[in-house]
């Protein structure tokens, strides 16, 4: 048993389901990702990373 886990045994359940957790994902055909940025950079950092590219 884990200290925090007996702490709060209301929000835990007895059991955990399997991990990882079976998931389906659907894949449709001809989609291609997204090609994005996941978060802006400063001019400075996108020069610099341009560089070391």
């Amino acid at each position: 048993d884990q200290p925090i886990v007996s702490e709060f045994s209301d929000v835990f359940p007895d059991e955990l389901p399997g991990i990882p957790p079976v998931r389906e994902v659907e894949f449709i055909p001809g989609a291609e990702p997204i090609s994005k940025a996941p978060y802006r950079m400063a001019p400075v950092e996108l020069k610099e990373l341009k560089d070391q590219l």
